[in-house]
């Protein structure tokens, strides 16, 4: 079908099993606190000709996600059961995404809700070869926060997405097509829905996981890809200087992949297109 694919998950923590739900159709309750606080929990995973990037990656990070919030584990196995059964249910399309949504479920009730949702992915050549916009928004706290405050939940991938939301449309105020977050202390974090990448001195680096940031599975993966083509690779304090500097950036994640950082606060910079063509093919080559 061409049409959105929506599955919702009989017992998302507990066993295999699914049931197809029309995409106009309802899969929560409007007491689920999913919705209501925002208390769950989702991964997208990028399908690429039928193959779901990373799957393995997306799947842990889902169950390190629900640790943080003290969920129920999610049951893999009903989870990748749904996901190679929405890509079933699908036409296939070059370029799809799937959306995997875990939530706490009815306040008391102890049943968590989960479903997954499948539909094509806009078009990104723009900005994977022309590169995108950015400004540098202060996140408001400092960089040891991850330690001196996991209450705040950092580094886990929450449905509490408003926050993020506002930063991208203040970047949209100020020009951009996107931002970048700088903690209090001057270190560069990630972006609202994006991991950041420098090549820098001649090795790819990205800001380091314990600063209260996402870990990215896309840029774990271009990692791997660096690593193939003789580009040494780390985890960094990186600052607004290192950026600046750098030979080339890029802002990645699942569904828009490597997008070249051609500005920031409208200071232009160079992009590399040739090395961010690799970095691109070498994601949709994926075949887990």
């Amino acid at each position: 079908m061409t049409s959105p694919v929506l599955l919702l998950l009989r017992d998302p923590s507990g066993a295999t099993g699914h049931d197809a739900v029309a995409a106009d159709q309802p899969v929560a309750l409007a007491t689920d606190l999913g919705i209501t606080r925002g208390d769950g929990i989702f991964e997208t995973i990028t399908v690429v000709d039928g193959i779901p990037q990373a799957l393995d990656a997306h799947l842990t990070r889902l169950a390190h996600s629900a640790a943080l919030l003290e969920l129920p584990r999610p049951h893999e196995p009903a989870w990748r059961e749904a996901v190679f059964a929405a890509i079933d249910a699908h036409d296939e399309v070059a370029e799809a995404f799937i959306k995997l949504v875990y939530s706490r479920g009815i306040e008391g009730s102890g049943v968590p809700t989960g479903w997954v949702w499948l539909q094509p992915s806009a078009d990104f050549t723009r900005e994977r070869t022309e590169g995108i916009d950015v400004v540098l928004l202060d996140r408001g706290y400092a960089s040891t926060i991850a330690t001196t405050a996991p209450w705040l939940l950092q580094g886990a991938k929450t449905l509490s997405y408003a926050l993020n939301r506002a930063a991208i449309r203040e970047a949209a105020r100020r020009g951009a097509d996107d931002a970048l977050f700088v903690s209090t202390d001057g270190y560069l974090l990630e972006g609202p829905t994006a991991n950041v990448l420098l090549r820098l001195d001649g090795r790819i680096v990205t800001p380091k996981t314990d600063l209260g940031i996402l870990a990215g599975t896309t840029q774990q993966s271009i990692f791997e890809i660096a690593q193939v083509n003789g580009y040494p690779t780390s985890y960094e304090l990186l600052t607004p200087a290192d950026l600046m500097r750098a030979d080339a950036a890029w802002l990645v994640s699942s569904v828009r992949n490597a997008a070249p950082i051609r500005s920031v606060d409208g200071v232009a910079r160079a992009i590399d297109a040739e090395l961010t063509q690799s970095i691109n093919a070498g994601l949709a080559a994926r075949t887990a």
